[in-house]
């Protein structure tokens, strides 16, 4: 599977700061080092009602902790990946009378083009749960036949048990785990299991549904956690830098797949550092496919909104906050966007240095993007008011904001 073309990073003088990140794990901040290339995975969509506005919160936050990361002199090696085989795909395409592969193609092709106009980096690996298989098949008979794994009625199931550090992404208690389990894909309480939150590794066919050889384990398909772990232990192994996503997939998806690759190694931990976006709204409601209160990114491009104004109304929420997406939203962010642009337009203007390390440190400080687009007011402001004579300033202004910020003026 194929990503989308990535833009152009404009180089800037000097060398950004490491970047301080909230880590679910631990609750608290911590300071990422990586070496010389930085490690991210990310999980990616479940390709249909793509692309909504809590899709491209998500992948905007962890495009500035790639953007934080280049301006380090660092590499960047980034995985996403594509959830084109589960339940909730297989559902849509019936509700719609609809091919589930043509469906997952369609809407994994429409998310590649809003990736494409907001600008976000693309991953050097883009890869789908059908196309990793052949992947997964041999790490659940690994897991089966180290004891940490069991069979239920053809279904097999991953014991929590098995790992020592389960528990520890979430931190959440084994009632609160119950009731998210049952919220978000889970079984919780099918008879027969061992903990109820035990997360199905590889479901045997059902009538109607695909299926693929699953070689000892039967025909079957795999299990939502099971895919990311092989998919991140193809390319980065264990004790990767980040692991990125929304909120609502800290569990069980992130907490289970840390499970399955320490149970899978004897290592721990699976990645180094959890990172987590907030959850966006509508009317009062976080935005989800089941309520069906979704906001697209294509459905406003089509409507003639620049992807760069939708961008910066992204980025005018901190990335870990849940907030509200309202027509002032857009309407503040389109009216940045103007005065951004008057200002950078003329041929000098007040001095950008002390602009740029502003923007630095405030990403630099848990991706305070609102702190950054401040920065950036403060200069057109004064870029407004008196101007200045630094011919340099406008194309600093210009080129900061798109290496990091992703907004091209």
């Amino acid at each position: 599977m194929h990503a989308w073309p990535a833009s152009e990073v404009p180089a800037l003088p000097g060398k950004g700061r490491d970047l301080r990140i909230h880590d679910t794990a631990t609750g608290g901040r911590v300071t990422l080092v990586p070496g010389p290339v930085a490690r991210l995975y990310v999980c990616g969509i479940t390709p249909y009602d793509a692309t909504h506005m809590g899709h491209a919160a998500t992948y905007n936050a962890f495009d500035l902790v790639q953007r934080v990361w280049l301006d380090t002199k660092r590499q960047v090696h980034y995985v996403q990946n594509v959830t084109d085989i589960d339940d909730p795909l297989l559902e849509r395409a019936a509700a719609n009378g609809d091919d589930w592969e043509a469906l997952a193609e369609r809407e994994t092709a429409l998310f590649r083009e809003d990736m494409t106009a907001l600008r976000l980096l693309p991953p050097r690996q883009y890869v789908g749960a059908v196309e990793s298989i052949p992947k997964i098949v041999p790490l659940v008979e690994r897991l089966r036949d180290a004891g940490a794994a069991y069979d239920l009625d053809g279904d097999i199931y991953f014991s929590v048990a098995s790992d020592s550090h389960f528990g520890e992404v979430s931190g959440l208690d084994a009632e609160a785990m119950r009731l998210l389990s049952a919220e978000r894909g889970g079984d919780p309480d099918r008879p027969g299991k061992k903990n109820p939150v035990d997360p199905m590794l590889w479901m045997a066919a059902r009538p109607g549904e695909p299926s693929w050889d699953g070689a000892s384990l039967g025909p079957g398909r795999p299990g939502w956690h099971i895919e990311c772990v092989a998919i991140a232990l193809e390319y980065f192994g264990m004790g990767f830098d980040v692991q990125g996503g929304g909120s609502d997939l800290i569990f069980p998806h992130h907490e289970m797949g840390a499970s399955h690759a320490q149970a899978l190694t004897g290592e721990h931990p699976f990645a180094k550092t959890y990172v987590h976006a907030g959850m966006v709204a509508l009317h009062g409601e976080k935005m989800s496919k089941s309520k069906g209160n979704l906001v697209f990114v294509s459905a406003l491009r089509r409507q003639g909104v620049d992807p760069a104004a939708i961008r910066l109304a992204l980025l005018s929420h901190h990335y870990r906050a849940d907030w509200e997406w309202t027509d002032d939203v857009l309407t503040e962010a389109v009216e940045r966007l103007a005065r951004w642009r008057a200002a950078v337009s003329r041929p000098d203007g007040p001095s950008a240095d002390a602009l740029l390390e502003e923007v630095r440190e405030a990403l630099a400080d848990d991706l305070d993007a609102p702190a950054a687009l401040a920065a950036v007011d403060r200069w057109a402001a004064a870029q407004a008011a008196d101007g200045g004579t630094d011919e340099g300033a406008p194309g600093l202004v210009s080129r900061t904001v798109d290496a990091l910020l992703g907004v091209a003026l």
